[in-house]
């Protein structure tokens, strides 16, 4: 047996981002968005919410270092995106949002309900917010370009996360998604469609 086989793999190397925001979770006991890997290594959770997270820690050492939390929504932090296209993905979300309020439930089809609306029922707003979000996700057309639109702008992940769920590179991803707020901004009115050159 060589050497090189007697030998044990060694881990992939953490990128220094990660090991940095590993390191400051560890320090303040927010642990819970770290898992262990393979190696038995601390690493972020990837694909959560409190993953995306960005810990910063000045280096103010009388207060022992303040921790600060940065949320960067990934619309406004793809800098490449036009006014118009930040603009459609931000009246998605919206759609998204308040269509998806408390209040409304899934129901059998079986499930007897009151057809009266005195003090009760869904409210107007989010009825119309249901059908501005479905007609717009019609709009987007390709499946491909919706599920990228949608865990964007409705789902906050990144570009980068995608990526790395989908193996696609992030050139394709950003791509897709710029491909998709285009098609959102030309739905609502905000932008005219582009006539292909030929």
């Amino acid at each position: 047996m060589s050497k090189k086989t007697a030998q044990k793999a060694k881990p992939p190397k953490l990128s220094k981002g990660e090991a940095e925001q590993v390191r400051i979770r560890k320090e303040v006991g927010h642990d819970f968005a770290l898992k262990d890997d393979a190696f038995g290594r601390k690493r972020l959770a990837a694909g959560t919410l409190e993953a995306r997270r960005v810990y910063e820690v000045s280096n103010d050492t009388s207060t022992g270092g303040i921790v600060r939390v940065r949320n960067v929504d990934p619309l406004t932090g793809i800098t490449s995106l036009s006014r118009q296209q930040r603009e459609a993905g931000m009246r998605y979300r919206e759609d998204f949002r308040v269509s998806a309020q408390d209040g409304v439930r899934p129901m059998a089809l079986t499930e007897r309900v009151d057809g009266g609306r005195i003090g009760g029922g869904v409210a107007d707003r989010i009825l119309s917010a249901g059908r501005a979000y479905a007609d717009a996700t019609r709009a987007l057309s390709h499946w491909e370009v919706s599920g990228v639109v949608q865990k964007v702008c409705c789902a906050g992940e990144t570009v980068k996360s995608l990526a790395e769920q989908t193996g696609e590179p992030r050139d394709v991803v950003s791509k897709l998604l710029k491909v998709g707020l285009d098609l959102l901004a030309v739905h609502y009115g905000m932008m005219l469609m582009r006539r292909p050159r030929g």
